[in-house]
């Protein structure tokens, strides 16, 4: 995975005619983003310089994964004139410790910063600070990209926030490495200037405030990049910089040895048992993929393809049964799951804060597998008290101290993205599946409340409103949720860290689990409960 990679082609998947066509579909944007920019890549490399990626494959570990994150960053967007919002985030393992790695990639508009860039960078800071790992920031930028600077400048989610971060983790003992690997200009010069430790390759990385043709126009001085803030001024004069590099490969060397010094993380003590791989080969998974809109499919299964000799202890499985709760080990962890098996009843989201309490008090981190359509609605339900007990499982995740991952294996739907373990409570890692969907409610459903309401105010006023013109509201709602519900423009904005090979999902949640112990947990404490 150190590169956007496509899902393998298993040629068909039994029965799965809408999940063959959206993994196909997954494969050929993949594969044509891969193919942008030859021209630039091509220039970059016969400067000597490493590609982005190339740079990070020198930087890991020897046969050790690189999870990417957020590889369709910012797709759709900018006629895809920066495929993955122009940087490359992951975590990868340098010297025996997990780490964040942030790429520039300088063949995309020179490595410079839309407002998906810096989402993506302060997303990466954000899982360095959760899980203390840390931060290596391969520089080869020019700073924002000014035609975009009204969207990047200045928010609370704006450029200087990764400097922001930078500090903090830094003040955590989070170590915060940079190498200068090109281009460091303007505010991007504060990312060395803030590390704990830069390295800069001679004659290719600069670090200046202002480059040449700003320092022409303000003061009239003629000066070269290399005079202006080149590696021997740095590292011999202004003290920017600490160590010179010949080139790309020996900066990465020195960033290597650095590792070395660098002190491991205490762990969590998270119960662990002898790991052992399910029953099934990892192509299994695909025949339990959801089709959205289908009958719900029993998710026993799936979770079976994932957990260590297929094994799942089932929490409750005579109540609440829409909900599926139980404890497994994934690859020798011992965690605590919870998968939808339907919408949400009253029963469903009781038994999912009595077991999220349960996870807290054992010490045990967290899967969530989201297919939800949302709460049960209805007059008997509402006189029930489903808002109150939906609030309690909400309540108890909001207040949830140990760590918890989510996958998005079908359709993400209104509140029960929340109660799930969406992206607004925080969970560690979230991944979605390329046939997910994620809107506020499904596009048939926003057709019909609109329709309705649209007869309902005609009705108000006096007015007719035909059928046809109900039809084609219906028509034009569907459609646009249809396309905003699409997991391609969800992960283009970041609403989660990346579409993936559901294959790949046990390793994704194995690395998760692995990087989590490096943060100890805080005792969690629970607000009232309206009973």
């Amino acid at each position: 995975m150190t590169k956007m990679t496509s899902i393998r082609n298993n040629n068909t998947i039994p029965n799965h005619p809408e999940v063959n066509l959206e993994i196909s579909k997954f494969n050929q944007i993949i594969q044509s983003l891969n193919q942008l920019n030859t021209k630039q890549k091509e220039r970059h490399k016969k400067r000597g310089k490493l590609l982005a990626h190339e740079r990070i494959n020198l930087l890991i570990d020897k046969q050790t994964p690189f999870v990417e994150l957020s590889p369709l960053a910012a797709y759709g967007q900018y006629n895809d004139s920066f495929p993955s919002a122009g940087i490359i985030t992951g975590i990868g393992i340098i010297q025996g410790r997990e780490s964040i790695i942030i790429a520039n990639d300088a063949c995309t508009k020179g490595g410079t910063y839309v407002k998906e860039t810096i989402k993506k960078h302060l997303r990466a800071q954000e899982i360095a600070e959760q899980n203390n790992l840390a931060c290596v920031y391969l520089v080869d930028s020019g700073g924002i990209f000014l035609p975009e600077q009204a969207q990047v400048f200045p928010d609370k989610e704006d450029f200087g926030r990764i400097f922001y971060n930078q500090a903090r983790l830094s003040s955590m003992g989070i170590p915060q490495i940079s190498i200068v690997m090109g281009s460091c200009t303007a505010g991007g010069a504060y990312i060395p200037a803030m590390s704990d430790e830069t390295i800069i390759v001679k004659n290719q990385g600069t670090i200046f405030l202002g480059g040449p043709p700003l320092v022409k126009a303000a003061t009239g001085e003629d000066v070269t990049a290399e005079e202006l803030g080149g590696g021997k001024l740095h590292t011999s004069e202004s003290g920017v910089a600490d160590h010179l590099a010949d080139d790309d490969h020996h900066a990465i060397e020195i960033c290597r040895e650095i590792f070395k010094s660098l002190p491991h993380p205490s762990k969590e003590n998270y119960k662990r048992t002898q790991e052992a791989p399910p029953q099934y080969p990892r192509e299994a998974i695909y025949n339990e993929i959801p089709n959205i809109g289908s009958k719900q499919r029993d998710v026993r299964p799936l979770i079976k393809c994932l957990t260590d000799h297929s094994e799942f202890n089932e929490f409750k499985p005579d109540y609440g049964s829409t909900l599926v709760t139980g404890y497994a080990n994934i690859n020798g962890f011992s965690v605590g799951i919870l998968a939808n098996n339907g919408i949400l009843f009253s029963e469903s989201a009781q038994k999912g804060a009595h077991f999220i309490q349960l996870c807290n008090n054992r010490n045990l981190p967290m899967i969530f597998l989201q297919n939800i359509a949302g709460f049960m609605v209805g007059k008997e339900y509402e006189k029930r008290g489903i808002a109150k007990d939906g609030a309690k499982m909400v309540n108890a995740l909001a207040n949830s101290r140990v760590p918890f991952f989510t996958i998005i294996t079908g359709g993400s739907y209104g509140a029960g993205n929340y109660a799930m373990g969406g992206r607004a409570f925080g969970p560690r890692l979230l991944f979605t599946w390329p046939n997910s969907s994620i809107s506020v409610m499904g596009p048939r459903q926003a057709a019909d409340v609109l329709a309705t309401v649209k007869k309902d105010q005609a009705k108000a006023a006096g007015v007719e409103i035909s059928e046809d013109e109900l039809n084609q509201l219906k028509n034009k709602t569907r459609q646009g949720f249809e396309k905003e519900a699409s997991p391609y423009y969800a992960t283009s904005r970041l609403w989660d860290d990346g579409i993936i090979d559901p294959a790949d999902t046990r390793m994704i949640l194995t690395i998760g689990l692995t990087i989590a112990q490096n943060k100890p947990n805080n005792t969690s404490t629970y607000g009232i409960f309206r009973m």
